[in-house]
């Protein structure tokens, strides 16, 4: 029972977190994306990083088995594995049984060959400490220091969101940026592999979440899988069946910092002699010695460096655009700024950077396709605001409402329009108003906050556009429709920090 309600509340988050990242349904499932552990704390949202640490100590990890989609996502590859072998041992019965029903009715029949069946079980390691607490700690040092980029590449909801992004984006047919696309084909083999092979070996190994959690599942944990010696006959289904490899059956012991309570175990035993309850983990025997599985933390480690060195990979996504859909017409470049944008909510670069995880959740939801991955490696996927496909319009606030990390904190249409993330700029050597091509004022006209106007330059006699630097708030509305291709005649430049 307990299984299949593990199962149910997994199923549903994983597809709710899905969905979200995908852009659908943002405003249903925003919710579940502040339950991650990781941009919570960035967010500094106590009350999350409180309840899922208490959890933690009630319960064990059911955080990495229910909640984290990195870790269902796992569980679900780690099922096809199981299902590919079962088949393999069905193809193989029917072989049998035909080859035995063809010798008992008296034909000469050849024996068949069997199907050899590749996938293994799992056998117990013991807890790799020479990786998991030094990524902790390079974890930490690197939200210290402000270098998200490698927080980014390790954490488990941001490497699943580039995944997500990356799919959507091919079955959409979007141009995405080469480096988002390196970064999660790379990510998707390691964790596959990693899952097929070993389990839950990035979780117990990589992840500084799971690491974290797996500290106060150990030493802590009030519930939590115990074996009884009376009743268990040795005959290892749980040790084999455990994704986790964290249940030593020689020493009858399980090692809770691990263990990610999926509850397979308990179904896997015929004598029911492992349960789930309180009481205090058992002290492993001095005379029971562990077995342990060849080693597989040298491979494991090879496949985290493919991880990020795959993120050193970067170049420029070209994007075309059409005109009211009617004609193809110049592609615009993002122009060069002086300061970088970052969105309405960030109160500065700096905090924006400093929190954001790169999970692209803003980047899939924003429908005005302001916000894209940076290319950059000081910034490395996270994202960036450019408006050569539209800009940001004052009425949208949803970045805002689903950021799970409080890199982007709440604000209201009103706060937007009161807002200044940017100033625009004239370059009057392409404006076609200023180089007497047309009679253009797009940007007047279309400025929401009326920050523009047109006025006439005293040396050529033709209306050109001037800027109140003290109304525009940097939404991009005049660089992007702007006709000056490829490069508009009006630049936003961002504000290091954002006032009012």
């Amino acid at each position: 029972m307990l299984r299949k309600i593990r199962i149910v509340l997994a199923v549903l988050f994983f597809v709710g977190i899905t969905l979200l990242l995908a852009g659908i349904g943002g405003k249903w499932w925003g919710w579940m994306a502040k339950l991650q552990f990781l941009p919570s704390c960035l967010a500094l949202n106590f009350a999350v990083v409180a309840g899922i640490l208490l959890l933690t100590v009630l319960l064990g990890r059911i955080y990495c088995s229910v909640i984290c989609p990195m870790g269902v996502f796992q569980d679900f590859v780690i099922w096809m594995r199981r299902q590919g072998g079962l088949l393999l041992h069905k193809i193989n019965e029917r072989r049998l049984r035909r080859y035995a029903a063809a010798r008992k009715a008296g034909e000469n029949v050849e024996k068949p060959s069997t199907i050899k069946r590749e996938v293994k079980h799992f056998e117990f390691s013991k807890e790799r400490k020479w990786v998991r607490y030094p990524v902790l700690v390079l974890t930490i040092v690197a939200i210290a220091a402000g270098l998200q980029v490698i927080v980014a590449m390790i954490a488990p909801y941001s490497a699943y969101g580039r995944m997500v992004r990356a799919a959507v984006g091919l079955g959409n047919g979007e141009s995405l940026a080469p480096a988002l696309l390196v970064v999660a084909a790379v990510t998707f083999v390691a964790i596959t592999l990693c899952a097929w092979l070993w389990g839950r070996a990035y979780c117990n190994t990589v992840c500084p979440v799971g690491t974290l959690l797996g500290f106060f599942s150990g030493h802590f944990s009030l519930m939590h899988i115990k074996i009884d010696e009376s009743k268990c006959t040795a005959c290892g289904r749980c040790g084999r069946g455990c994704k986790s490899s964290c249940i030593d059956m020689d020493a009858h012991t399980v090692d809770y910092s691990r263990c990610v309570d999926c509850f397979d175990c308990i179904g896997r035993c015929k004598e029911k002699a492992i349960s789930f309850g309180f009481g205090k983990p058992e002290a492993k025997k001095a005379d029971a010695p562990a077995k342990e599985c060849p080693d597989t933390g040298r491979r494991q480690f090879v496949m985290t460096a493919a991880l990020l060195g795959g993120a050193a990979i970067s170049a420029k996504a070209q994007q075309a655009h059409l005109d009211g859909g009617l004609a193809d017409i110049v592609p615009k470049s993002n122009p060069a700024r002086t300061e970088r944008l970052v969105p309405f909510g960030a109160e500065s670069v700096d905090d924006f950077y400093s929190r954001c995880t790169a999970c692209q959740l803003c980047v899939s939801n924003c429908p005005n396709h302001v916000l894209r991955p940076s290319t950059d490696l000081k910034h490395l996927l996270q994202p960036e605001m450019g408006y050569e496909n539209g800009f940001c319009r004052p009425e949208c606030t949803l970045c805002s409402e689903i950021c799970p990390s409080g890199a982007i904190k709440p604000v209201t249409r009103e706060q937007k329009l009161a807002t200044h993330i940017g100033r625009a700029t004239v370059n009057l050597d392409l404006c076609v108003s200023a180089l007497g091509q047309d009679s253009c004022g797009n940007c007047a006209s279309r400025c929401p906050v009326g920050a523009i106007r047109m006025v006439v330059d005293q040396e050529s006699g033709r209306k050109v556009p001037a800027v109140s630097e003290e109304i525009c708030i940097g939404c991009g509305a005049c660089e992007f429709l702007c006709p000056s291709r490829p490069i508009s005649a009006i630049t936003v430049n961002g504000l290091a920090v954002h006032h009012e």
